[in-house]
């Protein structure tokens, strides 16, 4: 259990280091760059993230919850990654300037034919990742990590202070694929297969492409609202909502982002030793959402102040669609798991039903709520999330018997702590009356918030305060 807490402590600091690396990058970046040159880039970036999807036909799902591994299935899977990412990165480069002119952007094709050089290199440096995982090497991981993060961070600066425009931020891409790259020849595990092979890859392919399936619909239903956005409202409502996103997704980048590398081969490793990962996944939920839940609501509390903060004021438009989604992302965040729970477990045909169900619903409104304006568009979004956490919670009470009655009694120590959280902030805001939440606020809100919670969390012996211990930190 200590091994595996500790698993989780380099876990989080690969994370929390890639968190405050992206966080510093995007605070400088919104004020070197326009809101409008970040559309385009985030366009950019969400049509090549799509492609990523497909880059490895999921391999490196495979590497890791395989049961048992030849080296021909790792030449085979390899064969694979690199058959996809340098047709993609074919494809990408191809449909560069049509995609441009389709959302009346020349810059735009510039910006996909850089990011389409990632593909190449991807390849080989997700095989070694993938193989790190399987076998839980968070050290290895964390430097890989970290040379990949502070390459991509110095270079997109570098670019952006001089003049380059969104080329900035693709540039800043390249480098850092290059990095870990690079990185990851001097990490790789012992008897990593670099040579393709063709044994056995039609036994591959279809696993992999179910996994595939699965996370390219997901992919679809993550990327629709910019597209949508992209396409009916425009490249500067691309980018508020992707910077109200941004906020929301800092909690995904400093906790889920690091909790779930870890969390996948732990669930595939109890499936293979006929252990119960369903409680570890009640255990995880309970310490994510001791932690998301007073982000989420506070985040909305305070998304004035926040946004000023972060990105400056020009990015104010932003702060209503925040408060729009911050709920539903608060409820969402007790299923976040589900997907490596049920991949982990062989129950990957499950997994795409719930992606196809909740992406087909979430397409279904996006269109007409963005002709309806952007206030829409991040209200189709809450609403997609609402869906998609019903879905999840209909498949686990029927694959693993999970009654909503016990995953509550679970979270409740949770929602006391969100509680103990939140009261002493609101009493922040009710002190400023009628004057606008500033800085000020924001910080004696979220410093009073803190020691509540910390009082809750550790008065109750809620399971973080557990895991926390066995990393060795103490209150």
């Amino acid at each position: 259990m200590r091994g595996m807490a500790r698993n989780f402590a380099f876990g989080f600091a690969e994370k929390y280091l890639q968190a405050a690396l992206a966080l510093a990058s995007s605070i400088i970046l919104a004020r070197l760059l326009s809101p409008s040159e970040i559309g385009v880039y985030s366009i950019a970036a969400v049509l090549t993230g799509l492609a990523q999807v497909f880059r490895d036909l999921g391999t490196g799902q495979l590497l890791v919850a395989r049961r048992d591994l030849s080296r021909a299935e790792q030449r085979a899977l390899l064969t694979i990654s690199i058959a996809m990412g340098w047709g993609l990165a074919l494809l990408v480069a191809g449909s560069a300037d049509a995609l441009a002119h389709f959302y009346r952007q020349p810059q735009l094709a510039q910006v996909l034919h850089i990011l389409a050089l990632n593909f190449v290199l991807v390849p080989f440096s997700s095989q070694v990742t993938a193989l790190l995982r399987r076998e839980m090497r968070a050290g290895a991981l964390l430097r890989v990590s970290a040379s990949y993060n502070a390459t991509q961070f110095v270079a997109t600066i570098a670019l952006a202070s001089n003049g380059s425009g969104p080329c900035a931020l693709a540039w800043g891409s390249f480098a850092a694929t290059l990095a870990g790259f690079l990185a990851g020849l001097f990490q790789q595990p012992a008897g990593m297969a670099w040579r393709p092979g063709l044994h056995g890859i039609c036994a591959l392919v279809r696993p992999g492409g179910l996994a595939v399936t699965s996370n390219a619909i997901d992919e679809v239903g993550v990327v629709a609202p910019d597209l949508v956005a992209g396409k009916l409202l425009g490249v500067q409502e691309v980018a508020l909502l992707g910077k109200a996103q941004s906020v929301l997704s800092l909690f995904n980048q400093a906790v889920t982002s690091a909790v779930s590398p870890v969390v996948f081969p732990l669930f595939a490793k109890q499936a293979r030793e006929g252990g119960d990962p369903l409680q570890a996944y009640i255990a995880a939920a309970a310490c994510i959402t001791a932690l998301s839940w007073p982000f989420f609501l506070f985040a909305g509390l305070f998304a004035g102040p926040l946004v000023s903060l972060l990105y400056g004021q020009q990015w104010q438009g932003c702060v209503p669609l925040i408060r729009i989604m911050c709920g539903a992302a608060a409820l969402y965040s007790m299923f976040n798991m589900a997907r490596y729970l049920l991949l982990a477990t062989g129950h990957i045909g499950e997994q795409a039903r719930i992606d196809a169900i909740a992406v087909a619903g979430r397409l279904a409104i996006l269109v007409p709520a963005g002709l309806a304006g952007l206030e829409w568009l991040a209200a189709a979004v809450a609403l997609s999330l609402l869906l998609r956490s019903w879905l999840v919670l209909r498949c686990l009470r029927k694959l693993y018997g999970l009654e909503p009655a016990v995953l509550l009694r679970a979270l409740r120590k949770s929602a006391l702590a969100t509680g103990a959280a939140l009261a002493p902030a609101m009493l922040v805001l009710a002190a400023a009356r009628n004057e606008a939440p500033g800085v000020l606020h924001l910080l004696a809100g979220g410093g009073a918030g803190a020691l509540g919670w910390g009082l809750a969390i550790w008065l109750q012996q809620h399971p973080l305060a557990g895991f926390l211990r066995r990393t060795g930190w103490q209150p």
